[in-house]
């Protein structure tokens, strides 16, 4: 019984000494990681920072790695004194105090000692402050002057002409425009395009691509017409028109330049010509032609019924000769749109017939609130239509436009027609 009595013992103290040993190692491993940190810490302090930039908009130094925005932000006048005193003469320091109006630093030139390019660009710079010091009368002078000269002139249309007798066709190349004005004022530019078209049929109608913000656009672009016989040559006209292109209103129209071919041989070959582009001319005749239209209220269905019949002494399109009229009937109620239509269009006529009926819904009782608008308008394919005139019949329209408004809303279920003159659109 001994033997195991002592037996029983020693394993009763093997708990024990696996204890104060553990106890002794979990101390010792903390002290160790604790010691490893403390000198990670102490190193990483003292550690300089391996690079620093210069930030152009506060012109501040800022170190990523180290970053003290006491220090580099909130120093007093004393501090700021101090960094400027031990500033080296060779070192990079922005003043912020010293930007102009737009956020930029002036440019400073440091005098170098046996540089003779410095010392000769030393008058260079004096004429440029003395030509800076104009002035406010001289400098009005000469934006006056020049936007005198901007008005006179248009610039100048390079272009060629070529009639090729194998194919019986009239070969136009437009090559380039110079000197034209900036039509966009921000950015002192232009987006140019030309437009030609062939008259007096007007049946060929081209325009070049659009050059984005240039006042020199070289365009480069040959357009052949097949179908003009040689001997009809004489009898045309090439009419260009430089435009500016807008994305968000009507294009600026830049001038245009016309090219009676009456007397220009093209047997000989090719010819090429420039001429100065002048400004639109706009010819507007005394009257802008009639409309006769008739209208029929409804006061069982509160309908309008409106019928354009003709239009005649339509004036002719700029240069182009005879329009292209259309009339677009637009109703309003309380100043506001609500419906549109209009008419087919009419090829090369100043008395146009129609005879096309519209019917429209009266949104209210009566037609104290409506009113409608008869816009006659020149078609043109390549570009935006051209307004010729207007017409607007309502209680609150002037002249034979009220009277007629006035007998419609007397005589309901009567067709009553009128001729209207046309005004400026």
């Amino acid at each position: 019984m001994a033997p195991i009595a002592d037996s029983r013992q020693q394993f009763d103290e093997i708990p024990t000494v696996v204890g104060i040993f553990s106890a002794f190692g979990l101390v010792f491993s903390v002290s160790l990681f604790a010691w490893i940190c403390c000198q990670r810490k102490s190193s990483k302090s003292n550690k300089t920072p391996p690079y620093k930039f210069v930030h152009v908009l506060k012109g501040v130094d800022i170190y990523p790695e180290n970053l003290n925005s006491k220090k580099k932000f909130g120093a007093d006048d004393k501090s700021e004194a101090k960094n400027k005193s031990a500033m080296p003469k060779n070192s990079l320091h922005l003043d912020l105090e010293k930007r102009d109006l737009n956020g930029n630093f002036p440019k400073t030139t440091t005098k170098m000692q046996g540089s003779p390019d410095l010392e000769n660009s030393s008058p260079k710079h004096f004429a440029e402050r003395k030509k800076d010091s104009v002035s406010p009368d001289s400098l009005k002078s000469i934006t006056s002057l020049s936007s005198e000269d901007k008005q006179d002139k248009l610039g100048t249309l390079f272009f060629s002409l070529e009639y090729n007798f194998e194919k019986k066709a009239f070969v136009v190349n437009i090559k380039e425009a110079r000197g034209l004005p900036a039509m966009d004022e921000q950015s002192m530019t232009s987006d140019p395009y030309i437009k030609m078209t062939i008259l007096p049929e007007k049946k060929h109608k081209v325009k070049t691509r659009v050059l984005r913000k240039t006042l020199d656009p070289a365009f480069d672009e040959t357009f052949t017409f097949y179908g003009i016989p040689y001997s009809q040559i004489q009898d045309l006209t090439l009419h260009f028109m430089v435009l500016s292109f807008d994305r968000f209103s009507r294009d600026d129209v830049i001038g245009e330049v016309l090219i009676p071919l009456a007397g220009i041989e093209l047997s000989e070959g090719r010819l090429l010509m420039d001429r100065e582009i002048i400004k639109r001319n706009v010819r507007k005749s005394s009257g802008r032609g009639e409309l006769l239209v008739s209208l029929c209220y409804q006061s069982t269905t509160n309908t309008l019924t409106v019928v354009v019949l003709k239009a005649r002494h339509l004036p002719k399109s700029d240069v182009s000769g005879l329009s292209d009229p259309y009339v677009k009937v637009n109703l309003y109620h309380a100043k506001k749109r609500i419906s549109k239509k209009k008419t087919h269009v009419k090829k090369c006529t100043p008395n146009a017939v129609f005879n096309e009926l519209f019917v429209f819904d009266i949104p209210c009782e009566g037609l104290d609130d409506i009113s409608i608008e008869f816009l006659v308008l020149d078609s043109d394919r390549g570009s935006r239509n051209e307004v010729i005139g207007r017409l607007t019949l309502g209680s609150s329209a002037e002249g034979t436009g009220g009277e007629h408004w006035k007998e419609i809303c007397e005589y309901p279920r009567r067709q009553i027609a009128k001729w209207h003159m046309l005004c400026d659109g």
